[in-house]
């Protein structure tokens, strides 16, 4: 089996060694913002119109819009931590356009309504930008697009077609000796500080009147005559109406709770370059990156000029928990730091001032899927499968039209209206996962040719991705 250019053009180790020394545990993110007073724990009996659960992306979306279509709407929102802790100050900052994880997995999924598909999630992308500028959201929100760079032989023919940059073009916007050719999205995708919008929306969501409480998990959910009861350790808040926004952690409805695994992703974030080691580096416009593997990497550079590099590692833990302990994992963080390396050789010495990990709501079809519970009085959505910074306000506006039990354009969607497969009882889903990882780090090494275990998954439309 060939190897990858990750393996026959890698650094010596101490090159990735030298790199993470001194290292934080901790995403750069929420360090990077100023510190937040906080809100309240919940405490005693409450009742509101809408009661949404979860403090990231989702559920502040949810508590915006919410607000935004009618203004007297009493609306709750309980984090069992604080809020942007999780997924949404963790993630790499790529708002992307697209609803359904990439062209490829829409078309195959939903070929009859997928260009309806690719204009709403456009749209949506446009709205997020007039929303952080309505409400003075300064996040470093950048419509710099994304280039996916090919970093073997056989990758560049799949870039073929509008946007492809040969390998001196793809060097001239940002130089690696290992880019081969490029593949620039100019459009349908942004650059922006996760940790800057989680903070500016909750700002935002208190502003317009919405009462949100930190360290208040929500225990149980039961329906009632009066609505749904959510109870948390220091109290109840009964609600018409609750939107389930708990992204990679067990949900509240039961039935849902196999249609989604945590699979652990991880990040490094560099010091701050030189002027040097820019010019060497050049990447004047900013895009986000990416490579075409199976096993593929996310890179972005920040306002303060800073490179985030991540992925590769998807991990699947047996038994699917959400567990602290998971999010440190050294062999993938010099995993990373080498490949790191090996992309941009021109940077050795460079430092890594952040690492950390975090878990990806990871679903069978690789995008969002939508539910309703209790007579359309509880709404969820769940699965984003790491494409959850700009397609979260999209499920929000979903998620109202449900529990405000309108038919619109999105309530009609096939997409919204089927729910992916559910992954099976362990230890089968331990075991297929493995085997479905080995298969693509197999394929990586071979030209990308997939087994008979992809290909089956591929028609079935199914799969493991992160």
């Amino acid at each position: 089996m060939s190897a990858t250019v990750f393996d026959s053009m890698a650094p010596p180790r101490a090159v990735a060694l030298a790199a993470l020394a001194g290292s934080v545990d901790r995403p750069f993110w929420l360090d990077d913002v100023a510190p937040q007073a906080g809100h309240a724990p919940l405490q005693g009996e409450a009742d509101t119109d809408l009661a949404i659960v979860g403090g990231g992306f989702l559920g502040l979306w949810a508590a915006i819009l919410a607000k935004e279509r009618d203004p007297a709407r009493r609306v709750v929102l309980l984090e069992g931590e604080r809020i942007g802790w999780a997924a949404s100050g963790r993630n790499g900052g790529f708002c992307e356009a697209s609803l359904t994880h990439g062209e490829d997995n829409g078309e195959r999924r939903w070929p009859e309504e997928f260009a309806r598909l690719e204009a709403l999630g456009l749209r949506n992308l446009e709205e997020i930008g007039e929303t952080l500028a309505r409400y003075g959201i300064d996040c470093d929100f950048e419509r710099s697009g994304v280039m996916v760079v090919a970093v073997e032989p056989y990758q560049v023919d799949a870039l073929q077609g509008p946007g492809f940059l040969d390998a001196a073009q793809t060097r001239a916007e940002v130089n690696s000796p290992r880019f081969l050719a490029g593949q620039w999205d100019r459009t349908g995708c942004a650059m922006l500080h996760p940790g800057k919008l989680v903070m500016g929306l909750a700002r935002v969501a208190g502003e317009l009147g919405v009462r949100i409480h930190e360290q208040s998990r929500v225990t149980a959910l039961k329906p009632s005559r009066e609505g749904v009861r959510l109870e948390t350790a220091g109290g109840s808040v009964t609600a018409a109406r609750v939107v389930l926004a708990t992204n990679a952690f067990p949900s509240l409805l039961r039935r849902y709770r196999s249609h989604t695994i945590p699979v652990y992703d991880y990040v490094l974030m560099s010091e701050p370059l030189s002027e040097a080691q820019r010019a060497a580096i050049g990447w004047e416009h900013r895009q986000g990156l990416a490579d075409p593997g199976n096993q593929f990497h996310y890179f972005r550079i920040t306002r303060d000029q800073r490179i985030l590099f991540g992925g590769y590692d998807a991990v699947y833990n047996f038994g699917g928990r959400v567990d602290a302990k998971h999010e440190q994992r050294p062999e993938s963080f010099e995993r990373l730091a080498s490949h790191f390396f090996t992309l941009f050789p021109q940077l050795e010495g460079l430092r890594f001032s952040h690492r950390w990990g975090g878990a990806i709501d990871t679903c069978s079809r690789f995008c969002a899927f939508f539910a309703q519970a209790h007579q359309g009085r509880v709404v969820y959505a769940a699965g984003f499968t790491g494409l959850g910074v700009g397609a979260t306000r999209f499920a929000a506006n979903v998620l109202l039209d449900q529990a405000d039990g309108l038919d619109t354009e999105r309530t009609r969607l096939r997409m919204v209206r089927e729910t992916p497969m559910a992954f099976p009882p362990e230890p089968l889903t331990w075991a297929t996962v493995k085997a479905v990882q080995w298969s693509l780090a197999r394929a990586d090494r071979r030209q990308g040719r997939r087994n008979l275990l992809l290909r089956t998954l591929d028609a079935l439309g199914l799969g493991f991705d992160s």
